[in-house]
């Protein structure tokens, strides 16, 4: 910290993500100084935290603000008449949506939800086809923009009916960056629109046209989604877009051999393209230990939250963490801090967030809870929790303070 900088709040008795008693001083809304040494100006107001755990804000690194009805009316599930069908679950999601609360009601409950289990960056896809057009995006857009105080939100423009097999939607994907939307998105390139190529073209031309990142649902099992997996690869290292490219689910990942799996780990650290996972319920998924063991920027969201997909989801972030790691059979205390690590910062990585964290110069975004470290943390998901973004306590104990 510089000499000059004056510190205007001080976290005193707390300690950090491994355990270690220290302070942290917060200037203009910026972490100034970490340790013991933080609280040397006497002006500065100080927050004794009782020696709670102080983490950085969780990153909610895949979600759908614009479908959930958390808040609404409960909406039972219904089942797929014969197996997972992008189409069939499309179809009953806008028969559910028609009869929804008003999608900016809807978007702010969860982005209320999520900000109060500690969440203080979101990656948000929202729909854009023939079908919606801009409306859902302009909707989302506009709650962003009334909470833009107590969270970051980037917006994915997502193609959930496809490109090519939807006429329309791709002149629709390339005007959504006047309207908000801040990445673009794609989907199942084969087995929706049917033309891996093609699919390809439209989403990484107006990636290069708009100057904007990808990030693309992937839904595709076994090889049909490896050769996916492995032309997305090769289209950002053509492009050169390494670190700006996300494949979202990745399902093959989990299907195809151990052996198969390792080369393509290998093909995705080369060329920068990071893997997003849920970890969802009865369902193969990335391992995410290979991947990261070979340099994959692997990291996690919530993805559905009580919609038309799934009934389940509280957008808790380290409730996902332990799902994670629950599931990928992640033990030991490194293990936990790398199921840690997907939610915080390698979602922050992924979606470009600098600086992040509990440092310096970063700004001064976290969670306090109780819990000796990390590792306990992920597996007993403590609450309640108080929530700072910018230093200013906005949620506690699962509310809104603002």
């Amino acid at each position: 910290m510089s000499a000059m900088v004056k510190i205007d709040t001080l976290f005193r008795n707390l300690r950090l993500p491994d355990g270690t008693p220290s302070a942290i001083g917060v200037a203009d809304g910026r972490i100034a100084a970490i340790g013991p040494g933080a609280g040397t100006d006497a002006s500065a107001h100080a927050i004794d935290l009782d020696g709670a755990l102080v983490l950085p804000g969780f990153v909610e690194g895949h979600v759908h603000l614009d479908t959930s009805f958390h808040g609404d009316t409960w909406r039972p599930y219904v089942p797929y008449a014969a197996g997972f069908n992008v189409r069939e679950r499309v179809a009953i999601q806008h028969r559910n949506m028609a009869a929804a609360a008003p999608m900016a009601q809807r978007a702010r409950n969860q982005l209320a939800l999520c900000i109060a289990n500690g969440a203080t960056a979101m990656r948000s896809h929202v729909m854009v086809d023939a079908g919606v057009g801009l409306t859902s995006l302009q909707t989302v857009a506009a709650v962003r923009e009334s909470c833009r105080d107590l969270i970051d939100v980037q917006l994915v423009a997502f193609p959930q009916s496809g490109i090519l097999t939807c006429p329309g939607t791709a002149e629709l994907l390339d005007a959504a960056f006047a309207h908000g939307a801040n990445v673009i998105g794609g989907l199942d390139p084969a087995s929706v629109d049917r033309d891996v190529r093609a699919h390809l073209d439209v989403v990484f031309g107006i990636a290069g046209k708009r100057g904007v990142p990808v990030d693309i649902h992937l839904h595709e099992p076994d090889t049909m989604g490896l050769f996916s997996i492995e032309e997305i690869a090769a289209r950002t290292r053509a492009l050169g877009m390494q670190g700006q490219v996300v494949i979202s689910h990745a399902y093959a990942l989990g299907d195809v051999p151990c052996d198969v799996a390792r080369r393509t780990a290998d093909l995705l650290a080369e060329a920068g393209v990071a893997i997003m996972t849920t970890a969802p319920g009865a369902r193969a998924f990335p391992p995410v230990s290979m991947l990261r063991d070979a340099g994959v920027t692997v990291f996690g969201g919530n993805d559905n939250i009580r919609d038309s997909w799934s009934p389940y989801g509280d957008g808790d972030l380290l409730r996902r963490a332990m799902l994670i790691g629950y599931r990928s059979d992640l033990r030991t205390d490194a293990d936990l801090a790398f199921a840690f690590d997907m939610v915080t910062s390698a979602g922050a990585k992924a979606l470009g967030i600098e600086p992040y964290g509990l440092t310096v110069g970063a700004p001064a975004d976290f969670v306090v809870l109780q819990a000796a470290h990390v590792a306990e943390a992920v597996v007993a998901v403590p609450k309640p929790r108080s929530v700072y973004k910018s230093g200013r306590c906005i949620a506690r104990d699962g509310a809104l303070l603002h």
